[in-house]
């Protein structure tokens, strides 16, 4: 596969609330900030725009009606992706490939405090027929969901806490995270139960903000950035519709086999300095690092731990501290897992910084009750 570069990133404030701004306001900040790093003007240099929304969590349709103006993309081909930022990633580069396109920048956004009924909305996307008159709360799933893993892979509940930890105590250290705190795995397994045994300590809570990446060709990345981050590989994969049909993260197993294939890896284990992984709540961080091949299946709870997973540790997950820490960022997430892995690159993390950066993969999962999955591997 020919190599697309991440040649800009912007991010807005990223806050539990964002009174002060409306979505467009925290767009135009991200986008201002993502044109400054790629050293471009959007209405002269960029070929075409991605908007990463949900309809029902904008409260309207047709989203992308209500993307050029902040984004400088007046007379451009504006396109709304429903599914997560890496989908949106994906959808530019495939763009690129074709060689319609030079520069095509993404752009997805959270105003996640604006949205009065989110729960209804997650019950939305649940099988109206069989699953939406019993279930509770959408998030029972979950709770079901997690009973199957420890069951099938003899994890542990300290196991799947001691990701909300690790995460949560790196998170203190990103000046882009909210919800940094020091806990102990008991503190995370003395939370009040949501759907046993899921508890509501285990879950990322939502933020508002916005992320803003501009990709590009690669010879015209070489020529905007000394150091472009390459997109090397992409995949991704969907699941049953059924819950009772689905299979743990199968779609994330097959994504990334599609990423890895397209970037030449074999054995993805030694591959990677470090990952960026859905961690909407603590099961999914273990259950997705097996998925992706980097531990077996029942190992990542005991890896964790034991501390392997932590920054200081053998292959650090999620240093900026993932969606526990830094707040998930509904159909965003992904992208901001793609600039926190990014920074680690460029050697611009700040305080979160690894020693060794160089690779990198990044997963997503689009949340409860998609079993949607998308996976990127990165080199500088």
């Amino acid at each position: 596969m020919d190599r697309i570069g991440i040649v800009g990133i912007g991010l807005s404030e990223i806050r539990s609330t964002s009174p002060g701004s409306s979505f467009k306001e925290l767009m135009y900040d991200a986008a201002s900030a993502a044109y400054n790093d790629a050293g471009i003007n959007p209405r002269e240099d960029v070929d075409s725009f991605v908007s990463v929304d949900e309809d029902f969590n904008a409260g309207t349709s047709i989203t992308d009606e209500y993307v050029p103006d902040q984004m400088g993309a007046m007379q451009r081909p504006v396109q709304t992706i429903a599914g997560d930022g890496l989908h949106g990633i994906i959808t530019g580069a495939l763009q690129i490939l074709t060689g319609a396109f030079d520069i095509v920048v993404v752009e997805g956004h959270s105003k996640a405090s604006n949205i009065d009924y989110p729960d209804e909305i997650m019950n939305l996307a649940v099988d109206p027929i069989l699953q939406r008159p019993l279930l509770p709360h959408p998030l029972a799933l979950l709770g079901l969901e997690k009973a199957r893993y420890l069951s099938t892979t003899e994890t542990t509940d300290e196991g799947c806490a001691a990701v909300v930890a690790k995460n949560r105590r790196q998170a203190l250290k990103n000046p882009w995270a909210t919800l940094g705190a020091n806990l102990s795995i008991q503190d995370v397994l003395s939370t009040d139960p949501l759907s046993i045994p899921l508890r509501k300590g285990e879950v990322a809570q939502p933020v508002d903000g916005c992320v803003v990446l501009v990709l590009a060709s690669e010879k015209k990345a070489k020529a905007l950035k000394k150091k472009p981050i390459w997109i090397t590989g992409m995949g991704w994969n969907n699941d049953a519709f059924a819950f009772e049909l689905q299979d743990g993260a199968t779609a994330t197993k097959l994504a990334a086999q599609m990423a890895y294939k397209t970037a030449g890896i074999k054995n993805p284990k030694g591959e990677f300095d470090f990952a960026e992984v859905d961690d909407f709540c603590s099961f999914k961080e273990l259950q997705h690092l097996e998925a992706l091949g980097l531990y077996e299946t029942g190992e990542a709870g005991r890896k964790t731990q034991r501390g392997e997973t932590s920054s200081t540790g053998k292959f650090p997950v999620n240093p900026s501290g993932g969606s526990l820490g830094m707040g998930h960022l509904l159909d965003a997430t992904g992208l901001l897992r793609t600039a926190m892995a990014c920074f680690q690159l460029r050697g611009e993390a700040g305080p979160i910084q690894l020693k060794k950066a160089t690779s990198a993969v990044v997963q997503s999962w689009r949340g409860v009750p998609t079993t949607s999955a998308a996976v990127i591997t990165l080199v500088v």
